[in-house]
């Protein structure tokens, strides 16, 4: 239907030491897991800061890292949660997606972690998975639970400044990463279990409308986790399970294939680096930090919102 992507290759950036491999054998999260997947850790939520560090959770352990422009891991905080997703705010505050938590907030400086969100309208959440800020301010996050086509209940939130809290999903079959497009008229939202990508399109009130498959994937044992968006509006995605990132134009066809070379649990991607045009990567199944070059820099606002 396309032409062939071009390959583009990967390099190790950082790898995860081993003293912090390793989980609690009877580690909840893990063993309510699909089987097959990384159970001693499991690398989610690249962002990086205006410093240039690179930061990133570890989901079964409760730790937030944070990792030097040469690659060495910080524990910034450990804690009695499944940390899923991070976003760091333009005003410097780190917002973690905690699957067991809701939405939590880290200081960068003292390491402590509080809640920030918990319910929405008294009701609990299924489980958050990622999280992104709008231009305004405004915060949509995934609640993803384990959700899948068996049960298609899946939903996107947004929270604004105010506090209001609209949930305009509620049927979406795990969804996952999160963004929008480059006029912020449109959210992408990572549907893994149908291996797809949805286009929501929202509307001068708020709400959403003629929501659509924008991008159908094949293959893997996962499906598309993570997004990020580049300056020309090009969509990134993350694919579990088959070790790659596939970047797509913002007509939403293919260009590129980036190639793990250290394994296929290919789970959130990041743009970084001195020019923006390099592409960071969390491959949780070596605990490794993956890097590719791209000749289109990211929309980096989108790094530190």
């Amino acid at each position: 239907m396309f032409a062939p992507p071009k390959n583009v290759e990967t390099e190790v950036f950082a790898r995860l030491p081993d003293e912090f491999r390793g989980s609690d054998p009877d580690n909840e999260w893990v063993a309510a897991q699909p089987a097959g997947g990384p159970s001693d850790s499991l690398l989610e939520g690249p962002s990086f800061d205006r410093e240039g560090n690179l930061w990133c959770v570890d989901i079964p352990n409760g730790r937030i890292f944070r990792i030097s422009p040469q690659g060495r891991f910080e524990v910034v905080c450990q804690y009695d949660g499944w940390p899923n997703g991070l976003k760091i705010h333009r005003d410097g505050r780190v917002f973690v997606a905690d699957y067991k938590n809701g939405i939590m907030l880290l200081d960068p400086v003292s390491g402590k972690i509080s809640p920030y969100l918990v319910r929405a309208n008294l009701e609990r959440f299924k489980a958050i998975n990622d999280l992104f800020f709008a231009r305004n301010g405004d915060l949509y996050f995934t609640d993803q639970g384990m959700t899948g086509l068996h049960d298609p209940s899946g939903r996107v939130f947004r929270l604004r400044p105010d506090g209001q809290v609209d949930c305009l999903l509620d049927n979406v079959p795990s969804p996952n990463g999160i963004v929008m497009n480059l006029d912020e008229t449109m959210l992408y939202v990572a549907v893994t279990r149908g291996n797809c990508v949805w286009r929501v399109p929202l509307r001068r009130d708020g709400g959403v409308a003629k929501v659509g498959i924008y991008i159908q994937l094949s293959g893997g044992w996962g499906g598309p986790d993570g997004l990020a968006l580049d300056a020309k509006g090009g969509l990134a995605v993350s694919h579990v399970g088959l070790g790659s990132v596939w970047i797509f134009d913002a007509r939403g066809e293919p260009q590129y294939r980036v190639r793990s070379c250290a394994g296929n649990h290919t789970t959130n991607i990041a743009y970084g680096g001195p020019d923006g045009c390099s592409l960071y990567i969390t491959e949780s199944g070596s605990g490794s930090i993956l890097k590719a070059k791209l000749e289109t820099p990211g929309n980096m606002m989108f790094s530190h919102s």
